[in-house]
């Protein structure tokens, strides 16, 4: 994808985001509560797994062997900081990246 294309998907992504009332948080309460969701390391495992491809819940459940509770905390913190998006297929729910995750994966992870 290059420049622009991922510019232009950043931006729909985020008009997106504020037409659903997903953006709640003044811009400083939702740093520290990204900040927060990503210093736990099962939360920043999950979204780098999550950065090879679409993963469905019962994939992301056996890949870290966490009880339906564990999941469902996990995938919920990273969802609310909106790192990452859910969508339900046939009956099954996947789990991708957003445009904020991606970044978080591109611009820190992929550094290490």
């Amino acid at each position: 994808m290059d420049s622009n294309e991922n510019t232009r998907k950043k931006e729909e992504w985020l008009e997106r985001m504020k037409r659903e009332g997903k953006l709640t948080r003044n811009p400083t309460e939702d740093h520290k509560f990204g900040l927060k969701t990503l210093q736990n390391n099962t939360r920043r495992n999950i979204l780098i797994f999550l950065g090879n491809g679409k993963k469905s819940y019962e994939e992301i459940k056996k890949e870290f062997n966490l009880n339906e509770s564990m999941i469902n905390f996990h995938l919920s913190m990273l969802e609310d900081a909106l790192y990452i998006e859910k969508e339900e297929k046939e009956g099954t729910v996947y789990y991708f990246p957003t445009p904020r995750g991606e970044g978080f994966l591109e611009n820190v992870e992929m550094k290490k």
